[in-house]
């Protein structure tokens, strides 16, 4: 599946309980379309004891969402905007913010 997010990428949530929360993609799982970000989607997770002399124990993990749910953001002029794409004089394909025209890649 084709997302239009890469790792590394700074994004605003912008769907689900962590609504307008920024931050910078740490993995992407393009197979079930699906990315995670730094600090947000954390949730508890309860691990039982994996032998006799361990104690069992509760982790907050962060949990993949769909990438839908993202969009790119703009640190300079603090607005999110969708992504194009455009070639440079040179001949590179680049990808670019949309509504302040700053080159991503």
């Amino acid at each position: 599946q084709k997302l239009h997010v890469k790792k590394g990428d700074f994004v605003q949530v912008i769907a689900g309980s962590d609504k307008g929360v920024t931050g910078t993609i740490t993995e992407v799982l393009p197979k079930l379309g699906q990315i995670k970000i730094e600090g947000v989607n954390i949730k508890t997770k309860h691990l039982a004891p994996q032998n006799q002399n361990e104690q069992g124990s509760i982790k907050k993990i962060e949990y993949p969402f769909h990438h839908s749910n993202v969009q790119h953001f703009s640190k300079e002029k603090n607005v999110r905007s969708r992504v194009g794409h455009k070639f440079l004089e040179n001949g590179k394909k680049v990808r670019y913010l949309i509504k302040t025209g700053e080159i991503l890649d």
